[in-house]
């Protein structure tokens, strides 16, 4: 991977998109996925790029206009909006930033068009759909760190959102998490192979050491 204020280069955004949210996640080992109400806006949707975290006001959208003056080519515009139902974002907002080069956008707020968006192929994340409009009073902030329910994100992080969800990976763990998902997805390659084969989940993990669970006895007739 490249430093972290660099483009992700496009192979690398074809391997962490293949590899896929969950398995950079588990093989993270940090607690780095976004709740699971951000889901994406059109099925099929999925994003690489470096976060731009912008903070909004509830019910106003101009802090994602200064947002999308801010990023760049590659980049995500990552919003606290604080979860109100409201549509942040359309079409509109998807052209402008396409022509900008913006990899895309996750929110915990409403986004609307999502037709028009799975038209664009813009990918959106959002923690609802809503046409409800906004108001454009607070300029609010851009590139200081926000937290989304809980989980932080900082300028520079790397964000990989697909159908499983959305994971932020720390600008300066990137390579080690890049290194420990190949590891991983070459382990599971050789599991899946195994239970093809007939294999158990039981056997393969060795969950029987956990112990034999508790059944229902079979009658006097041997029935169950």
């Amino acid at each position: 991977m490249s430093g972290a204020g660099a483009r992700v280069a496009d192979d690398d955004v074809a391997e962490l998109l293949r590899l896929g949210s969950a398995t950079l996640y588990e093989a993270s080992g940090l607690d780095c996925f976004l709740d699971a109400a951000f889901r994406p806006a059109w099925d099929g949707a999925a994003i690489v790029g470096r976060a731009v975290p912008v903070s909004a006001q509830a019910g106003d959208n101009l802090a994602l206009h200064h947002g999308l003056e801010a990023a760049g080519p590659g980049d995500v515009l990552v919003v606290d909006g604080g979860g109100a139902p409201f549509g942040y974002w359309g079409e509109v907002m998807a052209v402008a930033a396409q022509a900008r080069g913006i990899a895309g956008l996750v929110i915990d707020g409403g986004v609307r068009d999502t037709a028009q968006l799975q038209e664009l192929g813009f990918a959106a994340f959002s923690t609802s759909i809503s046409i409800r409009g906004t108001i454009k009073q607070w300029p609010g902030t851009i590139g200081i760190p926000i937290t989304l329910r809980g989980r932080v994100v900082h300028e520079g992080d790397l964000v990989v959102a697909d159908r499983d969800g959305v994971a932020i990976l720390p600008s300066g763990d990137v390579d080690r998490i890049l290194d420990a998902a190949r590891a991983r997805a070459a382990k599971e390659d050789a599991y899946l192979a195994r239970l093809r084969a007939g294999e158990l989940t039981l056997d393969l993990y060795d969950f029987r050491r956990l112990g034999d669970p508790i059944r229902r006895a079979a009658d006097t007739n041997g029935a169950r």
